[in-house]
This record gives C-alpha cells, sequence and structure tokens, in this order.
C-alpha cells in the first residue's frame, strides 16, 4: 500500500448510509451497520527460501434491522447499490420471521458517543513496508534462531503487515470510525538433543513498525528457550505452587473476563454470577481496563453499539466492581450498560473488554520463585478446560521445576488442576508486566494447585 492511498473510514461511510435507507426503505424500524476494509501481507520462510505468501485485502459489510422486538443480521462483502438493496430486504424479511427478543433494539441516544476520538488513540501508522523488507526480516529471524547451538531447524519464520479501517453507523445519526494498523514478527525453534526434540516460539506484534523489536532478538530468544527446554524429566503427582511465565497468565485474567460478561451472567453459566461488590481476589489486586490506552490492542473511541467508553477498575483492592456489558445484557438485568459491546459483521452485539491487564506486584519471577523454594513454573499450556459453573480448571502444561528457589530442570507433558475461585484468591502478580495485547498479566503466583505427573 501507498501513501497514496490510505485506508480510511471516510471512503465506508456512503456504503453505510445506503445500507441505512435500503433498511429504512424496506420497513425496518431500526438498523445499525459496520463495514470494514482490510489488507495485510505475511512472508514466511523455511531452509533459507520463501515458504509462503500471504497476500489480501477485502472489504465486508454487515447490517442489523429490527421490527419491533424481533431483529436479524446479515452480511456481504459485495457493495454494489443492487446487492446492498437485496441484503437489506434478505434483513427485513428474517427479522419478520425471527423470534421476539424483549433485549434487543439500537440504545437511548443519551448514551450515544461523540464522534472523532479515535485520532486519540494513535493505533494507525503511516510507515511503508514492502514484501522485500518483509522477506529480509524473515530470513533474519530464521537465521537468528538457527544460531543457538542446538537448535536444529526453525519453522514458521514470519513477518506481518496489515492495515484496516472500520466504520459504524445507525439509524440514530450516529456515525464514526478509524484505522488501525499492525506489524508482527514470530518464529518457532526445534531444538534436538541425543534424539529428542523440543519446540518454542517468541513473537512480537506491535501497531507501530518502529516499536517492534529487532527480528534477531526474537529468533534468538525463540532459539534459547527451545534449547532450554532439551532434557526434560519426569515428576510424580504433588500439590505445588505454580508460577505462571507471563507469556500464558493472561489466560487467568481473561477467564475471569469470560465469567463476568454480561451473556454468562444473564444466563446463570458463571462461578461468578453472585460475586458482583464482593472480594473474589486479594486486597492488593488490581485488574484495569481501559479503552484509551494509546497504541493499545483493543483501544477503541466508543463500544461496538456507538456507546460512551471510559477507563475503570474491574476488580479494585480485590473487590469485583462491574460485569461486562452490552446493551442487551444490560436491559436483561434492569442496570446501566458499562460500554463493552462488541460488533462483528454478521451477528449481534457480543460483549468484550478492551485492554485489560492485572497491574503488575513489587517482586520478580526469581524472587517469587526464591521465596517459593519449591514449586512449578508454567512455560506452556495446551488443552485447558474450564467449568464456567464452578470454576474448576484443569490444562495440560510443560515448564520447569522450581527447586532451592530456582528454575530447575524442564519437565513435559503434566497436568495442573485447581479452582479458579480459589486461585483467584491466591495469586502474586510478578513485576514483569507487558502491554502488547488485549488481555496482559505478569507472571502470576498461584497457590492450592495440583500437578499430577507421573
Amino acid at each position: 500500500m501507498s501513501k497514496s492511498d490510505p485506508l480510511t473510514a471516510d471512503v465506508l461511510y456512503p456504503t453505510l448510509e445506503a445500507l441505512l435507507k435500503a433498511a429504512k426503505d424496506a420497513g425496518a424500524e431500526q438498523a445499525d451497520a459496520v463495514a470494514t476494509r482490510g489488507r495485510s501481507i505475511g512472508i514466511a520462510v523455511r531452509d533459507n527460501a520463501l515458504e509462503d505468501i500471504d497476500s489480501s485485502e477485502g472489504r465486508d459489510i454487515g447490517l442489523r434491522v429490527m421490527i419491533g422486538k424481533r431483529q436479524a443480521c446479515v452480511s456481504s462483502s459485495d457493495l454494489s447499490i443492487d446487492s446492498v438493496r437485496t441484503l437489506a430486504e434478505r434483513a427485513v424479511a428474517m427479522a419478520k420471521l425471527a423470534p421476539e427478543d424483549p433485549y434487543c433494539g439500537l440504545p437511548d441516544v443519551e448514551l450515544l458517543s461523540k464522534p472523532g476520538g479515535a485520532t486519540a488513540l494513535d493505533v494507525w501508522d503511516d510507515a511503508e513496508i514492502d514484501p522485500a523488507t518483509l522477506k529480509a526480516r524473515a530470513h533474519e529471524l530464521e537465521a537468528a534462531a538457527l544460531s543457538i547451538d542446538g537448535v536444529a531447524q526453525a519453522e514458521g519464520a514470519n513477518a506481518s503487515w496489515s492495515t484496516s479501517a472500520f466504520a459504524f453507523a445507525s439509524s440514530q445519526g450516529f456515525r464514526d470510525g478509524w484505522r488501525a494498523s499492525r506489524h508482527g514478527l514470530s518464529v518457532s525453534a526445534i531444538a534436538s538433543q541425543g534424539g529428542a526434540m523440543e519446540r518454542d516460539y517468541d513473537f512480537e506484534s506491535t501497531r507501530y513498525l518502529n516499536a517492534l523489536p529487532d527480528p534477531a532478538t526474537i529468533g534468538r530468544k525463540a532459539g534459547q528457550r527451545a534449547v532450554a527446554r532439551l532434557g526434560g524429566r519426569q515428576i510424580p503427582s504433588a500439590s505445588f505452587p505454580i508460577l505462571f511465565d507471563e507469556r500464558l497468565s493472561g489466560g487467568l485474567i481473561a477467564a475471569l473476563l469470560g465469567a463476568i460478561s454480561g451473556p454468562a451472567i444473564t444466563r446463570g453459566v458463571s462461578f461468578l454470577k453472585e460475586d458482583l461488590g464482593q472480594a473474589i481476589c486479594a486486597p492488593h489486586i488490581q485488574i484495569i481496563d481501559d479503552p484509551f490506552l494509546v497504541r493499545g490492542d483493543g483501544s477503541r473511541p466508543w463500544d461496538g453499539e456507538g456507546l460512551n467508553v471510559k477507563k475503570r477498575h474491574i476488580v479494585k483492592d480485590g473487590v469485583l466492581q462491574t460485569w461486562l456489558l452490552n446493551m442487551s445484557s444490560a436491559r436483561q438485568l434492569g442496570i446501566a450498560p458499562t460500554g463493552h459491546a462488541t460488533r462483528g459483521i454478521g451477528s449481534p452485539p457480543g460483549v468484550s473488554a478492551t485492554n485489560t491487564w492485572l497491574a503488575a506486584g513489587e517482586k520478580s519471577p526469581e524472587q517469587l520463585m526464591a521465596d517459593i523454594g519449591e514449586g512449578f513454573l508454567i512455560s506452556e499450556m495446551f488443552g485447558p478446560s474450564l467449568n464456567s459453573n464452578t470454576g474448576d480448571y484443569s490444562v495440560g502444561v510443560s515448564g520447569y521445576k522450581i527447586e532451592n528457589g530456582q528454575r530447575g530442570f524442564p519437565v513435559s507433558e503434566v497436568t495442573i488442576a485447581g479452582n479458579l475461585r480459589e486461585m483467584f484468591k491466591t495469586m502474586i502478580p510478578a513485576n514483569d508486566l507487558k502491554l502488547d495485547g488485549a488481555t496482559n498479566a505478569p507472571s502470576i503466583l498461584c497457590e492450592g494447585l495440583t500437578l499430577a505427573g507421573a
């Protein structure tokens, strides 16, 4: 993409207006519409040769119409006038046949955000990057991983870049949008020793190209991690303090966010459904959600229904402060929405947090290991299982035995199990927080888990 041909939300507005007009003409009482346009390119190399080029460009539109308390959603990648008209007619016909939903409908006008807040988020980088540069960066990733003694192979050495625009409009008169960019590097390394092989990886993804670490650093780190996993042993089952590496710990926060989402609460399928205003963590725990984080992965100036958003504590001093609500779940619960609606192309508004993080603690991961003396450090997880009603949690893991307060030998293919309610109350965050995704946490030490080993 050249600077002379940028993606902007402005070019999407005429299509949104045409969608809303066609919906009204077809008989819709209320409607909202979304449109996206995106471009991306990713280049992967292997064995010092080009392995794959993934280049794409697309436009998509989505329309939601409401007739009384009935609604329907449709989507298309065809933006022609005839397609827009046909799409609206189909949506209205579907809505007339849909079952009634007493909680559907557009938000009250006074809840809508003022347009124009996207610029302050600074989520779009105009840096140009061509395929030749991406290929060179992928080669550098691979070479750096292979430079680590013990690494036999590098896979998935990939450099990517994407840019997109998003626009939203409703029959109430709301219209706004923004554009965003992303640059990424990733590589997996395979280490070999005595016939045994171990794999690990590293990756980085940033809004701005100049914020991305150099490929050599990422490649070396992937190689070092793979080599460190060689020589794995088995360990017997035991109850240990468990330290979740910061690459994985955000999964615990994501589980909490799922448990406090409006749909989970309204369906009664959350183990935290009775805990609003209650202490669910220790008093030192703070969990923050900030839609205005500059260059944040989940930043947005308004939510998926055009509602005002704000920075808020989800957990403050250990106490659960809020549910995550869109209009539908707020109406069902009889309380105000929280600005956490998210909108896909072909579905009604869902719920999601924005930029969420567990505030860092005071001690480093090494200091936490020294404090516990013996335990287990998780470096990889696979196949997590969560009972949403009870909070019972289990996951297959690999990692390292903690012995004498330090990271010891590697361990593969064990399972840990516990209950999230108890884990939340015992977790201690380390000081290594990185805000490099939508859901973030530092390394987290948890008690009350059982490790099933040999």
